[in-house]
């Protein structure tokens, strides 16, 4: 199994893609602490220590992790805001930079003293293909704040590329999810907005929450260990397209 042993921080772990990282740890022999904000949404995570978290609370947020001790840290919390720039507010861009950007800032800070003292570790951030990799419509405040993923990604990375800690971004393109489904329902035809999410994506389909899984089980692993500092583009091609 790829992540024996290895203890594991995983957020927003109660659905979509972080329940899905969250099984796929455990299937590989992980030491899973699963946090959601809603803990309900994490019964039948069987053998992970769950716990309900906001990530927005700094000091919550960094005692949890410092009391797991993780060696390899998975952020999944966010929200997708949608809407053009003249449909933008300050209420839902602070909302989105506090959630989807400062959440994994406070992360890693609580979790790197760790891996330090222990000499290594991977941190799993899940940004975005729309953002600074390709433009989706009506995605202002979202793209900016996955750019932004991006960029803090990179920049740890090469801070402590020679402490033996890894930090890589997944960016997934349209993936099969609560929130996706919430969001369709919301655009008020939910078939034909289903169909326009399908119809962009090159492979005809949009992704499951297990593929992205599969990818954030390689880079918690010791089979990435020459890999750090990278957007990892997981999308049916859309950015190629």
């Amino acid at each position: 199994m790829r992540l024996q042993g290895k203890r594991a921080f995983v957020t927003a772990a109660g659905q979509g893609i972080g329940r899905a990282i969250a099984e796929a740890y455990l299937r590989e022999g992980a030491l899973v602490v699963a946090t959601d904000l809603n803990a309900d949404l994490l019964h039948g995570l069987d053998g992970a220590d769950t716990a309900a978290l906001d990530v927005t609370d700094k000091a919550a947020l960094t005692t949890a992790i410092q009391n797991a001790s993780p060696d390899v840290l998975v952020n999944c919390a966010g929200f997708v805001h949608a809407g053009a720039l003249l449909e933008a507010t300050d209420a839902d861009f602070d909302f989105a930079f506090t959630l989807n950007v400062r959440s994994q800032f406070h992360t890693m800070q609580a979790a790197l003293p760790g891996m330090l003292e222990r000499g290594g570790g991977s941190i799993v951030n899940i940004a975005s293909v729309a953002g600074s990799i390709v433009a989706a419509p009506n995605r202002c405040i979202y793209g900016a704040s996955k750019a932004a993923v991006i960029g803090l990604t990179k920049s740890v990375a090469l801070d402590y590329v020679t402490k033996g800690i890894r930090v890589n971004a997944i960016c997934p393109g349209t993936v099969d999810s609560p929130s996706l489904h919430d969001r369709l329902r919301a655009m008020g035809d939910y078939d034909t907005a289903r169909k326009a999410f399908e119809a962009r994506q090159p492979m005809g389909r949009i992704g499951t929450a297990e593929e992205i899984a599969h990818l954030a089980v390689y880079l918690g692993s010791d089979e990435s260990a020459f890999t750090t500092g990278q957007a990892h583009v997981i999308d049916g091609g859309w950015a190629v397209g």
